[in-house]
């Protein structure tokens, strides 16, 4: 029986699982949980990769003293990355995406190359963010830095590449930089060239479920172990979460839950037209060469950071007790856009939802209760208007959503998608990208014969919990002015 190390680094927090296979179901043992800080320092707000470095050897040190394992794969959020110099050695702790250095950087780029021509080459929804504008950035501002630099490494290729001393990004990471083209599945030269992002730090791709080497000889030697395989998993943590998504049939909905909700469907082929643009949909890769046909939503973020306020404030609040004082207020009083650029940072997010409350002639949400109340019934009807949208987009009908990830442990949540989109949630598995994570490392050593046969063993390793829609006239009799109010309509 095979044995797997999974790792998977959130955006607040990492894990380290263990994964077996045995009788056509996948089971997952923690062995190391720890949080993920960003860490400000002059004015700029990095990740803490050192730190995270020791907490994957620490990992590894627990996964051998429980058994080992026979191979490693890791897999992160996007579009941030570390420089190499030509030594091999980090220029700088890589940039945390919410650093505010991209503010104003989209429309100096468009300057040069119009937004529309961006999305026709590379297919990605506009977020000032992305890697392209965090290059573009240091191009103009720090150009020393690229000129140092030898290699460009998103984030899970940088730990594989600490693991293993191979330089190669991956596939599904790659999708999320706004600087591949969707169709040949490889960099676009020519568009960095014209941006003056320099191609030659950009390394060779890897696909899911190939291998970038086995693990350095100096560090089998130091931790005690087998030079096993490191495998390029679906590295993107939203990739692998839909890998695990238990869906039996090529046409299905899927929201990958977490601190962001990604809202999307997969497809054979990138969707890319004047439609998808205005609706500002990404095309990202998948296992297998598909295309994740995607719109990236702030999610439980909102609630994170509202419960961060309140603890700094000194009110001991538990997310149980927030989702309780949510249902015991009235439905339906205010919205908010939870894409709005306002929900963007961390700080006191209640105050910014009151303000826009304000700012729209709503009632404006006077306790956590009616703050919470606002918040879920706001994403929920985010989840309505990008269900519509990807409906139009497609040209096809669902009936029913796969919400996976820790985000299906927020009941409430689950129950308004149903009723907002009139659609059956159908929710697990809640450690969805770890499960993907290792569904490829076991197709990758011959475990399992491909995707679909992975989403099975998921699907029998799971209890799916099933919500179905209660009372979608209500939500449909105040959907309009939820557009109206979110300047939607």
């Amino acid at each position: 029986m095979k044995r797997v190390l999974a790792f998977d680094f959130g955006a607040s927090s990492g894990r380290a699982m263990l994964a077996t296979l045995e009788n056509g179901k996948i089971d997952l043992q923690e062995i190391h949980r720890f949080s993920n800080d960003p860490v400000p320092v002059g004015g700029v707000l990095y990740w803490d990769v050192l730190r995270l470095w020791f907490e994957v050897r620490q990992s590894i040190t627990k996964a051998l003293a429980q058994g080992g394992f026979d191979s490693i794969g890791i897999d992160t959020w996007g579009v941030d990355f570390g420089l190499l110099d030509k030594d091999g050695q980090l220029l700088e702790n890589p940039v945390h995406y919410r650093d505010t250095r991209t503010e104003g950087i989209p429309e100096k780029v468009f300057e040069i190359l119009p937004k529309e021509e961006i999305y026709r080459r590379t297919g990605t929804q506009f977020m000032r963010f992305n890697t392209l504008y965090q290059l573009y950035y240091l191009a103009q501002e720090k150009p020393w830095l690229l000129e140092q630099a030898d290699t460009m490494l998103p984030m899970p290729d940088l730990f594989a590449y600490l693991l293993t001393g191979e330089k190669r990004s991956e596939f599904t990471i790659t999708s999320t930089s706004n600087l591949m083209d969707p169709h040949k599945k490889e960099w676009d030269h020519a568009l960095c060239e014209e941006l003056g992002i320099p191609t030659r730090i950009f390394p060779p791709m890897i696909r899911p479920g190939e291998q970038y080497g086995t693990l350095r000889p100096d560090l089998c030697e130091e931790l005690g172990c087998e030079p096993v395989p490191v495998i390029a998993v679906a590295t993107h943590d939203t990739a692998s979460a839909v890998v695990s998504a238990p869906a039996s049939d090529k046409d299905f909905v899927y929201i990958s839950c977490g601190t962001w909700s990604l809202f999307g469907t997969e497809n054979e082929v990138p969707v890319i037209n004047e439609a998808s643009a205005a609706a500002n949909f990404t095309n990202e890769g998948g296992y297998g060469g598909t295309t994740r046909f995607l719109k990236n939503i702030i999610g439980l973020w909102l609630i994170q950071e509202s419960r961060r306020q309140w603890i700094r404030e000194g009110q001991e609040v538990t997310f149980a007790m927030l989702e309780k004082e949510a249902m015991a207020e009235a439905p339906f009083r205010s919205f908010i856009n939870v894409d709005d650029p306002a929900f963007e940072g961390p700080g006191n997010l209640p105050r910014r939802v009151r303000e826009y409350c304000e700012k729209t002639g709503q009632p404006v949400p006077k306790n956590r209760g009616q703050v919470m109340r606002c918040i879920y019934e706001s994403l929920a009807m985010k989840y309505r208007f990008t269900f519509l949208q990807l409906q139009e987009l497609t040209g096809k009908t669902y009936r029913s959503i796969h919400v996976v990830g820790g985000g299906i442990k927020d009941t409430l949540l689950c129950r308004m998608a149903a009723d907002a989109c009139n659609a059956r949630v159908l929710a697990g598995p809640a450690e969805a990208t770890a499960t993907g994570n290792a569904a490829v490392q076991f197709i990758s050593l011959g475990e399992l014969s491909d995707l679909w046969e992975a989403r099975a063993a998921v699907a029998r390793s799971t209890d799916l919990k099933v919500y179905e829609p209660v009372d979608p006239a209500s939500w449909e009799s105040h959907y309009e002015r939820y557009l109206k109010v979110t300047g939607q309509a």
